[in-house]
């Protein structure tokens, strides 16, 4: 009999405190490889700070995370995951090309030269025709449209061959066409064994998109399928509804 395989991800008991703000409190979440998870929540709820313990980013209080087995350090050393950051994290006037953006993804093949080998630019190639962009390759980042510099970070993890993605909100103000994009490119990705983790406010496309869903109010207060979180008294829970008989 094969060993089992640790879970993609595996967050156990995550406090994370920001001053005297509470962040995360004993947030515990396991996702295994193959699934797509929806991670809801209000705006403060704790999504972008969970997204960053994950990735090594903020170091927690207490509690422990795991990415395949391993602290996330290692993870991301071994190029196994990947981050779509919110709009307002990146600097759009910075002078770099798509391509160049999404070939940061290779950073971790290339050595201290950075100097892309010919499997790197294929790699580069391969994630821009898959997220649409070809065409936008030589544009600065900050001239495209939203939606489009989504499309540009989820490449950047393609071209990284990452096996976990972290997306947080990759549907805020995108345009339908992006939206459409990155929905299939997730699914294909999770069936080929990916595991991916996305934030979003779009509880419509919730159940298309996702095997499972998370309701984040500073801990995890339901872990189940799409249609169960979406309930109305679940969401209640999290942002406050009054629920009328």
């Amino acid at each position: 009999m094969s060993p089992r395989r640790a879970p993609a991800i595996d967050v156990r008991d995550l406090t994370v405190r920001y001053g005297d703000v509470l962040a995360l409190d004993a947030a515990t979440l396991v996702l295994g490889h193959g699934r797509v998870c929806g991670l809801v929540g209000m705006n403060g709820s704790g999504k972008s700070t969970l997204f960053k313990a994950v990735m090594g980013m903020v170091r927690p209080d207490r509690g422990t995370v795991l990415l395949d087995g391993a602290p996330p350090a290692r993870a991301r050393r071994a190029q196994a995951v990947g981050y779509v950051p919110q709009s307002e994290d990146v600097d759009w006037a910075f002078p770099l090309s798509v391509r160049d953006v999404v070939m940061t993804g290779r950073y971790g093949y290339q050595g201290p030269t950075r100097r892309a080998r010919p499997a790197d630019r294929a790699a580069v190639d391969h994630a821009l025709d898959r997220v649409e962009l070809t065409d936008l390759a030589d544009r600065q980042i900050g001239a495209l449209s939203g939606g489009q510099r989504k499309r540009a970070f989820v490449a950047r993890g393609l071209a990284q061959g990452a096996t976990i993605l972290l997306l947080d909100e990759p549907f805020a103000g995108v345009d339908k066409r992006s939206e459409a994009t990155i929905s299939t490119l997730l699914r294909e990705l999770a069936a080929d064994g990916a595991a991916i983790l996305v934030s979003t406010h779009d509880l419509h496309a919730l159940p298309a998109l996702a095997d499972e869903a998370v309701l984040l109010q500073q801990r995890v207060l339901l872990h189940s399928t799409p249609d169960e979180v979406l309930r109305p008294e679940n969401l209640a829970l999290a942002f406050g509804l009054e629920i009328t008989p």
